[in-house]
């Protein structure tokens, strides 16, 4: 196995683990309590959902780099 450097092709995919860093970087633009879901305030349904994002993100990373 080849450290990810190594090849440029693919080093892209990385990027993707940038995305909820600049996502969740100010809490700011998401401190709200509506819209709710299923009576859940906003604030905290969207950092669960880039919990479920950041696993689909990670899984993919696994599988293209391998």
């Amino acid at each position: 196995m080849r450290p990810y450097t190594q090849n440029p092709k693919k080093s892209w995919w990385l990027i993707l683990l940038g995305i909820p860093f600049v996502f969740l970087l100010f809490p700011s633009f998401y401190n709200y309590e509506q819209p709710a879901f299923i009576g859940i305030p906003f604030f905290y349904w969207f950092q669960f959902l880039w919990v479920i994002i950041v696993s689909l993100i990670m899984a993919a990373l696994y599988w293209v780099k391998d």
